[in-house]
């Protein structure tokens, strides 16, 4: 893997700070300049390092940029066929086989500084496609309608009600720390917005005695100043207690361990197979064309909610690990045209599934911290893979330890998954504790 995949990676949890500084569309423009620059002085260059920090820094920081915003923008366009967009938008992704042979023309007919200086000019169409990238503003509940609700829910589900107050309470508590923190450090006094015990009574005028908690900003110095100290608490060790965090993290490692494995150790085996070169490449191909096609057809099946979407995402998962410790079986080219069609079909499945199970875990709020600090991890696994895989063929001669570290990578993958159920339960029971934490101190 090139040192310009691993960066679009490394860089996620920055990546998600800028974006929630600058936005989404912003930082989408900023990583389309720097993958073009990083093209047009790569055309300049005279030497090994200096390749790569511009055909491997600024591409891959590039790439890190255009990657999360789109992925988070997605979240936030689509909620109900969230995972048929999101496999959509990924399909591209399978038919970036034909870059080497339209890179190979290119070369041909410019040499290699007039072909970086059209990619360049290439990557900057980029530019005016995250300028579509238009930010979604989700209007807030107002006072009124926090009052509907608890009226609602109090008919229908008294537990409800007692979430909702809890979720109020802890938000409102949230929000007076970061305010008053703010205004201390700007040296602007102003009334405090904590519901202590002794004025929450103030607030109980929801139906059936059921408190609502009013927070109010009081003027625009001050929403800035809690803006600013948002940002500056961006990475909290909240995210660290997260058991889902973990579950995600795990798989989202191992699975991008695996997954470039098969695809560049492909070619090679069936040339020690004594396939044709053009015969091996052929695989890949349909491999591409197989998973951009199971990428959208799997995406549509997640969104029809038979099941969970991240069971669908822990059975590819499984899948593809058995599929790649029955790839040393394939020593002829249909063999491995079957391997490769089945893998691309289950790789595609995964991939369609990856961005939908994150929400899910995670929370639409938290996707930009989940995505960035996850995909840090990611990143060392996608620059590590390669490396082991290639080691382990050094040490046996064969490239049939290279999908058996796959395969036990996927499989490995999926092992985090069946653990949240556990995950949930400790969920409800934190729930638990908060509501009762808030309860006593309305009492």
């Amino acid at each position: 893997m090139g040192m310009d995949g691993c960066i679009s990676f490394l860089p996620g949890p920055l990546v998600a700070m800028i974006c929630d500084i600058i936005g989404e569309k912003t930082a989408s423009i900023l990583g389309a300049l720097l993958v073009t620059g990083g093209y047009l002085i790569s055309s300049w260059a005279t030497s090994i390092p200096f390749l790569c920090v511009t055909m491997g820094l600024l591409p891959g920081l590039g790439a890190a940029f255009l990657y999360q915003t789109a992925a988070v923008v997605t979240t936030k366009y689509f909620k109900k066929r969230l995972a048929l967009s999101t496999a959509i938008a990924r399909s591209g992704m399978g038919l970036t086989f034909l870059l080497a042979p339209f890179t190979k023309v290119l070369i041909d007919l410019y040499d290699w500084t007039g072909a970086l200086i059209l990619l360049g000019a290439l990557t900057l169409n980029l530019v005016p496609s995250s300028m579509l990238l238009r930010p979604i503003h989700i209007a807030s509940e107002n006072n009124s309608d926090v009052k509907n609700r608890g009226s609602r829910l109090s008919t229908s589900n008294p537990g409800a009600v007692c979430e909702t107050e809890m979720s109020s309470c802890n938000e409102t508590q949230e929000v007076t720390t970061i305010r008053d923190s703010a205004m201390q450090k700007a040296g602007q006094p102003g009334p405090s917005l904590i519901v202590s015990q002794n004025k929450s009574k103030e607030f109980n005028n929801g139906p059936d005695g059921n408190s609502v908690f009013l927070v109010t900003n009081e003027d625009s110095y001050e929403k800035e100043a809690i803006s600013r100290s948002c940002k500056q608490n961006f990475f909290d060790i909240s995210l660290l207690k997260n058991p889902f965090f973990y579950i995600f993290t795990w798989s989202f490692l191992l699975s991008q361990l695996a997954y470039f494995i098969p695809t560049y150790h492909l070619v090679a085996r069936a040339k020690t197979l004594g396939i044709d070169f053009m015969d091996a490449t052929f695989l890949v191909s349909v491999a591409g064309i197989t998973e951009t096609v199971s990428l959208i057809a799997s995406g549509w099946v997640a969104d029809q909610d038979w099941i969970k979407k991240y069971h669908y995402h822990k059975s590819y998962l499984i899948l593809c690990g058995f599929t790649n410790l029955l790839a040393p079986l394939a020593t002829t080219f249909p063999l491995l045209m079957t391997y490769a069609i089945f893998f691309a079909v289950f790789a595609g499945g995964y991939l369609a599934t990856v961005l939908p199970v994150l929400v899910d875990l995670s929370g639409s709020s938290r996707v930009h911290r989940f995505l960035g600090l996850a995909s840090f991890f990611a990143g060392m696994a996608v620059l590590s893979g390669p490396p082991i895989a290639g080691w382990l063929y050094d040490y046996t001669q064969t490239y049939t330890g290279s999908f058996y570290f796959s395969g036990t990578c996927y499989l490995l993958s999926s092992v985090s998954f069946f653990f949240v159920p556990l995950a949930e339960r400790w969920k409800k029971q934190s729930l638990t504790r908060k509501r009762k934490d808030c309860n006593e101190a309305r009492a």
